[in-house]
């Protein structure tokens, strides 16, 4: 093990604090063995705020939200001009147009800083515990190490830079470029061949490291040089089939059902390797990769009468159009199992709206059971079906206590002219493309049952790194040393994967290239917060798309928050502002 220097007391990491804004620090302890006494309660009393925290990193208004709104899959408009501006947030991350005080930008480095200095104070305390003795503190050791360089992987991937530190009592050193990815490198190969490989998926794990390893590799030439051209080298790719074919023949095994991935069960699904675990035990866990594209309209649980959507991000239409454009004829739903999962059975007689509007449509319903709703999955289009309440707010039932099911009405910007939910192709930032109800919708993660509200008590764990992006960073780093039928060959396997539904199973590939390749990534990894790091290593990402125009490579990276710099004033040179910003 590398050598720690390390005191017993131990204090906040000040400078990475001085950041920082307000923030609670309530600890919750984990469900996945973070609990007991004496010896077992120093360990979980040390890596449960680092676990704990990490869902803060990974919320939808942190750097989840940063991911996918800068990228091409997901806009957040000015909703109705009365819902989700925040400052204008949003739109300036979609629209390439940040600036150094947006909070956005400003909060993911926050957070990200936060459980990083908690990971510091981690693995401060258990390298004592280890030279006391405590052999149970030695693993957990390890995942902290290996959490460090995580988080400063996704500091690099976002801001250009890492944190260099290994005491609670040092300064952070900064490095960039060659000298970032060399110490991340490190800090993760120190523990890759030492730590647990049985770990279950709420914690680090060999299998965790490696894949972590593997998208350093595969990232390696972008962040040497993130505003040039990437250098793709040899060694690399190497490096990343070698860590992604050890996984691949590892315990893991891919999902016959793609959605099950995101289900209330996803705990024990054998696809996920890395995951923020939520198995109700976290009572300020988060659904909001669930809630925050469905429609406010909607209820998702009505069981849970207050559950419900927020009408936030949408899907722009270019991504959509890549399903299209890839399946031609044939509506996507029916060719990829990944895109629609039917699960609200409208009866047929029903399905045919003409004629049908919410002031006639009092017998225009089928019932179910309350526990057995379950909204469609995937990509929601058009018209959205689901419970309906009536004046006091109660579920509206049949005699029989089942609940009526109806088209769902748009109450949130209809207006007077009172129509259904119906979630269009298009959404912009006009008015009219702004409207509650615009926009493809992401339905991905399953609205758990444990769910009182729109975003509590949610079992559904937040998956991290699972099994199918193996599989495309292998195909990609073969693809790039000229394996296109090695590529193929991976890609391929996932598709073909997915049988659960066989009418929906994706047809295999008949070619690969590298831009076959990331629209297959978009299909396979959408909703996963990936897609603005695919989008730069590919190239794509200083294309145009819905109501983004800049082209500016500076933008590859966000700004350094002003008030880190700020915070930072004392000690000259230590922060310096991005170029272009």
């Amino acid at each position: 093990m590398k050598n720690i220097k390390f005191n017993r007391i131990l204090p906040v990491a000040a400078l990475l604090l001085a950041f920082l804004s307000c923030t609670t620090l309530d600890e919750d302890i984990l469900d996945e063995s973070l609990t007991g006494t004496g010896e077992a309660e120093i360990v979980s009393g040390s890596i449960a705020p680092v676990y704990g925290m990490l869902r803060q990193v990974w919320m939808h208004t942190v750097n989840f939200g940063l991911q996918e709104v800068a990228s091409d899959e997901g806009i957040l408009p000015y909703r109705g001009g009365t819902d989700w501006f925040d400052g204008g947030k949003f739109i300036a991350i979609h629209q390439h147009l940040m600036t150094p005080g947006n909070s956005l930008v400003g909060d993911s480095w926050t957070y990200i800083t936060l459980t990083l200095s908690r990971a510091v104070a981690a693995e401060e305390q258990l390298t004592l515990e280890v030279e006391n003795g405590n052999t149970n503190a030695q693993n957990p050791l390890y995942e902290m190490i290996a959490m460090k360089a995580y988080l400063n992987m996704l500091a690099l991937d976002n801001w250009g830079l890492v944190f260099r530190k290994d005491a609670s009592d040092e300064q952070s050193v900064i490095l960039r470029g060659q000298e970032a990815l060399d110490y991340i490198e490190n800090e993760l190969l120190s523990v890759v061949n030492v730590i647990s490989s049985t770990n279950g998926p709420g914690r680090i794990n060999k299998y965790a490291v490696e894949g972590m390893l593997a998208r350093l590799y595969l990232n390696a030439a972008v962040y040497r040089d993130p505003y040039g051209t990437p250098d793709f080298r040899t060694e690399d790719m190497d490096k990343v089939i070698e860590y992604t074919t050890d996984i691949i023949n590892g315990p893991y095994t891919l999902s016959a059902e793609y959605f099950a991935l995101f289900n209330d069960d996803n705990n024990t699904n054998k696809e996920i390797i890395f995951s923020l675990d939520q198995r109700g035990v976290l009572q300020t866990e988060h659904s909001r990769w669930q809630y925050w594209s469905i429609s406010g309209d909607q209820v998702p649980r009505p069981e849970y009468p207050s559950t419900r959507g927020t009408d936030a991000v949408a899907a722009t239409p270019d991504f959509v159009q890549t399903w299209y454009d890839a399946y031609g004829n044939v509506d996507p739903a029916d060719a990829d199992a990944r895109f629609f999962m039917r699960n609200t059975m409208v009866p047929e007689n029903l399905q045919d709206l003409t004629g049908v509007n919410p002031t006639n449509d009092e017998d225009h319903y089928y019932t179910v059971e309350d526990t057995e709703f379950e909204m469609d999955r995937g990509i929601l289009r058009n018209i959205i079906w689901g419970p309906r309440k009536d004046e006091t707010g109660a579920i509206i039932r049949d005699t029989d206590g089942k609940v009526k099911i109806y088209p769902v009405i748009n109450r949130r910007s209809s207006g007077a002219n009172i129509r259904y939910v119906d979630h269009t192709f298009q959404v912009d930032f006009t008015s009219e493309g702004s409207l509650h109800n615009t926009g493809n919708r992401f339905s991905k993660y399953q609205f758990s049952r444990t769910a009182p509200n729109c975003c509590s008590n949610s079992s559904v764990d937040i998956v991290l790194l699972r099994l199918g992006e193996v599989y495309l960073m292998r195909a990609e780093a073969k693809l790039r040393k000229g394996d296109n039928a090695g590529a193929l060959a991976d890609v391929n396997t996932l598709r073909t994967s997915r049988t659960a539904r066989p009418a929906q199973t994706p047809a295999p590939l008949a070619s690969i290239d590298l831009d076959i390749l990331f629209r297959e990534s978009g299909f396979e990894l959408y909703w996963e917060g990936l897609r603005r790091t695919n989008q730069i290593r590919f190239g794509k990402y200083e294309d145009s798309w819905t109501e983004k125009t800049d082209s500016d490579p500076n933008k590859r990276l966000f700004p350094i928050p002003q008030r880190a710099i700020d915070g930072a004033s004392n000690v000259s040179g230590f922060l310096v502002q991005n170029q272009g910003y």
